[in-house]
């Protein structure tokens, strides 16, 4: 199988919405409990595209694996050189490599799009294999926020994890 990782457009919001709403339904990567619907993703697809931030897809030759994609991780502008990101994949391709592929590809957009942090907000402590993944990809775990969301009857967590992009802190902007 080959996969293909190129920027996202609105032809893909159709197989970006139905992975995303696997995951709301099924999963605790995301904290939303209603999928949204196929206008919604547009819109936020839009909003990203118009801001300039990468959003990827990942292709293989039956469609769509999955997607990713930078967004800002506060509105403040103090936060502006910061990113937070966001994978997901079709659950038949979970666990061969199109996760991390995406998130190098994510990675180095972001850095050449001149951002210096990306930040890992990712819902649920037991999400091992997303963490394992950000850790693979160079992120460090930065703390836990227990309990502060609430999804199928129980509480969750929500793990931080970051990496620098680029020089980092160690230049100003």
């Amino acid at each position: 199988m080959s996969t293909r990782i190129r920027a996202a457009t609105a032809a893909d919001i159709a197989a970006i919405t139905a992975i995303y709403a696997h995951a709301v339904r099924f999963g605790t990567a995301s904290f939303e409990i209603d999928p949204p619907d196929a206008a919604e993703m547009g819109e936020r697809f839009a909003v990203l595209a118009a801001g300039g931030f990468p959003y990827l897809v990942a292709t293989t030759d039956t469609g769509i694996a999955g997607y990713a994609y930078a967004g800002p991780y506060r509105t403040r502008v103090a936060y502006r050189n910061t990113v937070e990101d966001s994978v997901y994949l079709d659950p038949q391709f979970h666990r061969q490599g199109i996760g991390r592929a995406l998130l190098d590809r994510l990675v180095a957009e972001s850095e050449a799009r001149g951002y210096r942090q990306m930040v890992a907000v990712i819902g649920d402590s037991a999400q091992a294999g997303s963490i394992a993944l950000h850790r693979a990809a160079g992120f460090r775990m930065v703390g836990t926020l227990a309990a502060v969301g609430h999804k199928f009857g129980h509480w969750i967590d929500t793990v931080l994890m970051q990496r620098p992009l680029g020089a980092g802190a160690t230049t100003k902007p």
